[in-house]
């Protein structure tokens, strides 16, 4: 396994914690609620605005992690396939990275603009990754 690729699987990893982790703030923000009987589950079966803005916060950020992660995860895949190498390494940090900030601003302060602006280098990130994934393919096809 080369380098470059070890790296793309730790970033994969990571952005894969750092859904996990928000699971777990996620739990930590709402299991105590329903414990002390602030929240009533009947209350939260099919609307979830009853929650408190903590808890409101850690759902979408979790939520979040099943939006361009996913497509991430399988442009990460593709590349993985493909022989990735530095280029892919590099963004899929860049992305990683850009999640982590995004979440972290989720689940603080949720500042509407430094979040949005997160996601947009995170969304150009994507896009560049797709785009050296898509010159891989057709290098590939001219190969053969």
């Amino acid at each position: 396994m080369t380098l470059a690729t070890l790296l793309i699987l730790l970033a994969l990893w990571t952005q894969g914690a750092l859904t996990l982790m928000l699971l777990v703030i996620l739990g930590r923000r709402r299991l105590p609620l329903v414990a002390e009987k602030k929240i009533a589950v009947r209350d939260i079966a099919l609307d979830t605005s009853p929650w408190p803005e903590d808890a409101q916060k850690a759902s979408n950020a979790f939520n979040n992690q099943f939006q361009l992660p996913v497509l991430f995860a399988i442009g990460i895949g593709i590349a993985l396939y493909l022989g990735a190498g530095w280029p892919e390494a590099v963004l899929a940090w860049a992305f990683v990275v850009s999640r982590i900030v995004h979440a972290t601003i989720h689940i603080t302060s949720n500042h509407v603009y430094r979040r949005f602006s997160a996601y947009v280098f995170g969304f150009a990130v994507l896009i560049a990754l797709w785009g050296v994934i898509f010159g891989r393919l057709v290098f590939a096809f001219q190969v053969i």
